[in-house]
């Protein structure tokens, strides 16, 4: 950030960037209100007038003109750096979708992530400015399934006739009332594939980079496959328990078993008798590690394996948070850690 943005934060003015380049400032409101005002550069007179008011008081003359020369140079400061214009802008719900797309888009598209890192998309919820930018997007893709509860909305709201949306669990066989399809990479195969023709709908120029693209990450995606079912075959465990119902594609390619969760729906924790039967279970087939996720509290996971003689680890089923962002990352980092207690 520039010295002049920095003042402006020091002062009660918040420097924002709207995106594709668009300087925004807003004033930093008091604790009795909600959220910040967003104006524009414009507007800095007002700050201009209210800190010559403030200053003129308590630090004299000079710090105030010392002040007001900072915000006048802010009118040439740039809050961010500014989205190629000729890019593809796709707009994706979670981290594995992201790098997806990056990797059938490569140069040719710009890949910006509605579900922030450490996030959980079952209790996301579209912000005011993630509407402004889906009004601009070309594509948007998602999991499907009610994942994204909240997509249709956001795609009434954008009013964005032009954008390209694409459900990546078209051609998945389903799990009933499980949306977890990329923890199966042989399910990212197909959700590659789908990725590669919205691209090639909003940007029939790209069609050649965006196949080669698509073709070398499915090679990627069957090798990762081959080194997963080779490494799953010398596990002596066959059954875990996870912290919720997301590892059942992944077990159904591999030959396990999700014997138990610690949340059915996230957010929610077990009653006294559900504790006590995942306890039970986790005895009975001698887990050595309950698994929680990075996007949720990990204190009853704790209590159970306190309770069943087991650990607890950390699986990251989005990445981002304990896994790495791109997608062949992510899965290798969940294998590695389900290795530890099941080998």
């Amino acid at each position: 950030m520039a010295r002049s943005c920095f003042v402006l934060h020091a002062i009660g003015v918040q420097v924002m960037s709207r995106g594709r380049g668009e300087p925004v400032c807003s004033p930093l409101r008091s604790a009795d209100e909600s959220g910040p005002v967003r104006v524009t550069f414009l507007s800095l007179n007002v700050y201009r007038n209210r800190v010559l008011s403030s200053l003129a008081n308590t630090k004299g003359l000079l710090l105030a003109v010392s002040v007001l020369a900072f915000l006048w140079a802010a009118m040439a400061c740039s809050s961010g750096e500014p989205i190629d214009e000729d890019k593809v802008l796709v707009e994706v719900s979670i981290n594995p979708l992201a790098s997806l797309a990056q990797s059938v888009g490569g140069n040719r598209v710009d890949v910006e992530r509605l579900i922030p890192p450490g996030a959980s998309p079952h209790t996301y919820e579209p912000t005011p400015s993630q509407v402004k930018r889906m009004g601009r997007a070309d594509v948007l893709i998602l999991i499907g399934m009610g994942l994204e509860f909240w997509a249709d909305d956001l795609v009434s709201a954008a009013n964005n006739p032009d954008l390209v949306v694409v459900e990546t669990s078209e051609n998945v066989d389903p799990i009933e009332g499980n949306h977890h399809i990329w923890l199966d990479p042989l399910n990212a195969v197909s959700q590659a594939l789908l990725i590669r023709d919205a691209l090639i709908e909003a940007d029939p120029d790209g069609e050649q980079t965006y196949t080669d693209n698509a073709t070398a990450l499915v090679s990627s995606l069957r090798a990762l496959d081959e080194e997963i079912a080779a490494e799953i075959s010398g596990w002596s465990q066959r059954s875990f328990i996870a912290f919720h119902p997301a590892w059942v594609y992944f077990a159904r390619r591999y030959g396990l078993e999700q014997a138990a969760v610690v949340e059915r729906t996230p957010g929610r924790e077990p009653s006294p008798g559900e504790l006590v039967d995942i306890v039970a279970k986790a005895r009975e087939i001698g887990a050595r590690a309950i698994f929680a996720e990075p996007q949720f509290s990990p204190s009853v996971a704790r209590t159970i394996a306190e309770e069943s003689g087991a650990k607890v680890l950390f699986l990251d089923p989005i990445g981002g948070a304990k896994a790495p962002d791109d997608y062949l990352g992510m899965i290798r980092y969940n294998v590695e850690t389900m290795a530890q207690a099941m080998r």
